[in-house]
């Protein structure tokens, strides 16, 4: 009996010593391979990029793992708790390694040939999730016994729980807690009830499994035991626990919530980002502010947006967007067939299903919005569309208009224009969803609708900080969602009469002025056999005669442009252009470019009248104006213009240079005559006084200025306006260039965007007026030949000049100022 004691004894000595040299052998082949724990701290966990407006609202997010990071001290108590009781119920017992768990997986292996439940303490995933694979093998499970042996060594519970919560993969892109918080229940995790937190819990084991979107029966059975073992964990009482197994899944799917609409601006910079950073700047979260103010660019969206929808109804109804036969049926067949027409912006396509035109209005339904009505009184523009210049006669009932199975798009009735019951915000209305009381079953009253379209035409907005050229605010068209065409900065097109101010500031740095005269009269250029000939008119076919120069430009004359270039030569007003920085590859060498041929972008138009704007100063527009790494670190910060008259490239080699790589500043040149662009301020205000831009008057300040600009067989619509302050380009027209109608011209299909916008830019900023130069004089001239009054003469008006360009000569008869004797060459 001694004897066979003694052997078994000894039999388990050998065996243990046996294990501990296998274990002994497995160290030491594994040992050098392992990675240094302190590596933990410095994982950069895979954070998309955010970019944010400069008033720090969320613009957009970019990347595949949905990720917000945050630390311990950030997360209620009872959140970790769910977790342990989940997961690893003696984390702040054990070393890293929970032996119980280890054996149950032991024999798993012997009995079965693979690990199933697996035995992870948080520790082991920790290790797992940074540094190894999820391979159930035998040599991956000890590298992770391992590591998590060295991990509780050198880091403390908090910090490994930490890196644990920030990890992990809780299904639908979310990674980490936080993230997971706001994808499931849209709000921070501190926000979380009971119920809520045991449910996220419940994910890591298998996020597919447990997802409460995918798999709610199943998720809410992981839940209600997590709830039950924290109360046997003494995490929580019986009355918390009773109390959270009574509350309903309220799980749904929350896409990031974006708090500006700037698309267009976001995917500017998310190409920047790439293009300086690679695909890493998806996923090492980078924090992008930029320029744009979130206000301003709700104002350009807004603007942009109802300026072309407006231009679209003033052209008619185009028809519905489809048809159908299966009317009436059940409102699963209805979401079927809307499901081809998608939401744009804020028009949401329905489904006409009744027609009343003894109740004026039409029955409609909306996957959107569910039930609603259209009243015909919002179908009163829709005249038949025939061609951009005719429509059929206006409407006189609903059944004009629409027909049962017609699929319309239509615009929320503000809340004013509807009835008591059918008033919600549409802050409560996205897919699918109704407004209730939690305790009440749903009400859901019938939603009144305004018939609208989504337009054909496009357009563009862009504003410019004048004296820096940071990008206030840019929209590159009507829908980023249906249309990722960037037509800000990638549509080139003709800028029509827009580009006649650059003309003018040359003749005005030549030592021409307001007053001088030019005749507006017939031009006639014979053609030959390789080219046609040319007789260009003005946009009203009529001509005035002699002409001064301001009234030239504040009435458009384009047969006054034209000598005018023609005086001052086209080689060197190209010269003066590319001095300007004004892209004249792309700009005609003849004639025509008095009346803005060639092609420019609106962000090429923008930047142009910037300079004019901020006195001749050049600016370049940005739109980046910080970048910093996931630690708060700024790596790149725009620096601030500094406008420059002489020794500027003293100035620049004596700056100093804050962030390495980067200027500290960047030196705004002069290129212009100061004189001569505050005379050109002076003759662009009148554009909105008393010329084309007279649209403008409706915001009633006296700092604007600006021009407007329409193309042959008005294809393209344009004005660029300013104060000292701001720089704003709109344009309007097709993508594929097509007339826009001949009663559409800058004025009226390109000005509404612009004084909608700069309303709302321009609210509450003092007047700012460019500084008058040292130079400048004013005279009392005669109106009719641009030369000094004579002594007493009647209809005098007062004109500015620079001071050795003043008229040297007095009216012809001293009164009247209507000799023509003295008229100048210019006329002929």
């Amino acid at each position: 009996m001694i004897t066979a004691s003694r052997f078994f004894i000894w039999l388990a000595i050998l065996g243990a010593s046996s294990a501990m040299l296998v274990a002994a052998g497995f160290y030491l082949h594994l040992r050098p391979g392992l990675p240094a724990v302190h590596q933990l701290l410095d994982t950069r966990l895979q954070t998309p990029l955010r970019i944010y407006s400069s008033d720090d609202r969320l613009i957009a997010e970019f990347g595949e793992k949905r990720r917000t990071p945050v630390t311990i001290d950030q997360i209620p108590e009872k959140q970790l708790q769910a977790f342990l009781a989940a997961e690893d119920a003696r984390f702040y017992d054990h070393f890293g390694v929970d032996v119980i768990g280890l054996g149950r997986a032991a024999v798993e292996l012997a009995s079965t040939g693979e690990i199933q439940s697996g035995g992870s303490t948080i520790t082991m995933q920790v290790a797992r999730n940074y540094f190894l694979t999820r391979d159930k093998t035998f040599a991956r499970k000890f590298n992770e016994i391992l590591l998590s042996f060295q991990i509780e060594k050198e880091l403390d519970k908090a910090t490994i729980l930490e890196l644990y919560l920030n990890k992990i993969y809780l299904g639908n892109r979310a990674y980490g807690l936080a993230a997971a918080s706001q994808v499931y229940y849209g709000k921070p995790v501190p926000e979380l009830n009971l119920a809520q937190m045991a449910m996220l819990a419940g994910l890591p084991k298998a996020p597919s499994a447990y997802n409460p979107l995918a798999n709610p029966d199943r998720a809410k059975v992981r839940r209600d035991w997590i709830l039950g073992r924290m109360a046997t964990l003494g995490y929580i009482t019986a009355d918390e626990r009773d109390k959270a197994l009574s509350q309903p899944l309220t799980a749904q799917y929350n896409a990031t919530r974006t708090e500006v609409s700037a698309d267009y601006a976001a995917e500017m910079a998310r190409a920047e980002m790439v293009a300086r950073y690679g695909d890493s700047a998806y996923s090492d979260g980078f924090r992008v502010t930029l320029t744009v103010n979130s206000d301003d660019q709700a104002a350009a969206t807004n603007a942009l947006q109802r300026g072309l929808e407006a231009y679209d109804q003033r052209h008619g109804y185009r028809g519905p967007a489809g048809t159908t036969d299966q009317v009436p049926a059940d409102e699963e067949t209805y979401r079927d067939i809307l499901e081809a027409y998608p939401r744009v912006e804020d028009l949401y396509p329905v489904l006409i299903t009744a027609i009343s035109d003894e109740n004026n209005q039409a029955a409609a339904w909306s996957r959107h919005l569910g039930e609603g009505f259209i009243p015909f009184n919002t179908m009163t523009w829709a005249r038949q569309f025939r061609s951009t210049n005719a429509m059929g006669p206006e409407p006189s009932k609903v059944s004009d208009v629409l027909s049962t199975g017609d699929i319309v798009y239509v615009r929320r009735q503000p809340a004013e224009e509807q009835s008591a019951e059918t008033v919600a915000s549409d802050s409560d209305i996205a897919d699918n969803e109704t407004t209730m009381d939690e305790n009440a079953a749903p009400v859901i009253a019938p939603v009144s609708m305004a018939l609208s379209q989504v337009p054909d035409v496009q357009g563009a907005l862009i504003s410019l900080e004048a004296k820096s050229g940071a990008i206030q605010a840019l929209s590159g068209g009507y829908s980023f969602g249906q249309n990722k065409y960037n037509r800000a900065i990638q549509a080139r097109r003709q800028p029509g009469s827009t580009f006649k101010p650059f003309i003018y500031l040359h003749a005005l740095e030549q030592g021409m002025t307001p007053a001088t005269i030019y005749n507006d009269a017939p031009i006639v250029h014979q053609g030959d056999e390789m080219e046609p000939g040319w007789r260009p008119e003005n946009a009203s076919g009529e001509f005035d005669g002699p002409t001064r120069l301001r009234e030239a430009l504040y009435r458009s004359r384009n047969l006054v442009s034209i000598r005018l270039l023609q005086d001052l030569g086209v080689d060197d007003t190209v010269a003066f252009l590319d001095r300007l920085k004004l892209p004249t590859e792309h700009l005609h060498r003849d004639l025509s470019l008095a009346l803005g041929s060639g092609s420019m972008t609106p962000m090429d138009m923008a930047r142009a009248f910037a300079v004019i704007a901020n006195g001749g100063y050049d600016v370049q527009p940005y739109l980046i104006q910080t970048i910093e790494n996931s630690y708060g670190d700024v790596l790149y910060e725009a620096p601030p213009a500094i406008l420059c008259d002489r020794n500027c490239d003293q100035l620049r080699e004596n700056s100093p240079t804050p962030i390495v790589g980067f200027p500290a500043i960047r030196v705004a040149e002069r290129l212009a005559d100061e004189r001569a662009v505050y005379i050109l301020h002076s003759m662009l205000k009148d554009v909105i006084k008393r010329g084309t831009g007279t649209g403008a008057r409706v915001l009633e300040r006296d700092d604007l200025a600006g021009k407007t600009g329409t193309t042959n067989e008005q294809k393209d619509a344009w004005f660029s306006g300013f104060n000292h302050e701001i720089a704003t380009t709109t344009w309007v027209g097709f993508d594929q260039p097509a007339t826009l109608g001949f009663r559409e011209f800058g004025g009226t299909a390109a000005l509404p965007i612009w004084v909608d916008y700069m309303r709302e830019a321009l609210d509450g900023m003092p007047a700012s007026h460019m500084k008058q130069p040292r130079g400048i004089v004013r005279v009392r001239i005669d109106p009719a030949s641009g030369d000094r009054a004579a002594p007493g003469q009647e209809n005098a008006i007062s004109e500015i000049f620079r001071s050795n360009n003043v008229p040297e000569r007095t009216a012809g008869n001293g009164l009247s100022g209507d000799d023509d004797a003295n008229l100048p060459r210019n006329l002929f």
